[in-house]
């Protein structure tokens, strides 16, 4: 899992037509309320969110499906990966591996 670099802002009218189908939780960088800059043309939501880039710290890291300690693993990631911060609440990091997933919650402990 790699980080893909620098994302750029899309141009001219976001629309979107007719129903778009949710992916999974876990899945894509995508909530109610916010999304991946890279995800702009395909889902509409309040605000989008060009990702810091972090790296994972040297104990590696589980990231979880919710902000708690007992909720499902999405994925084990391995320390010095990439790792795209969208945004911080409290002890917790909401992001991504890149703009199509892995998405979840990690201790902001867990960052290098």
């Amino acid at each position: 899992m790699t980080n893909t670099g620098e994302y750029t802002l899309p141009v001219g009218q976001l629309s979107l037509s007719g129903p778009v189908a949710r992916p999974e939780p876990g899945t894509l960088p995508l909530r109610g309320d916010i999304a991946h800059i890279a995800l702009a043309n395909r889902y509409l939501v309040a605000a989008y969110v060009i990702p810091i880039l972090r790296e994972i710290g040297a104990a590696g890291a589980q990231l979880l499906l919710t902000p708690s300690d007992t909720a499902e693993v999405v994925a084990t990631l391995e320390p010095g990966a990439g790792f795209e911060a969208l945004d911080y609440a409290g002890d917790w990091c909401w992001g991504c591996c890149g703009p199509d997933g892995p998405t979840g919650y990690l201790h902001i402990t867990q960052l290098a």
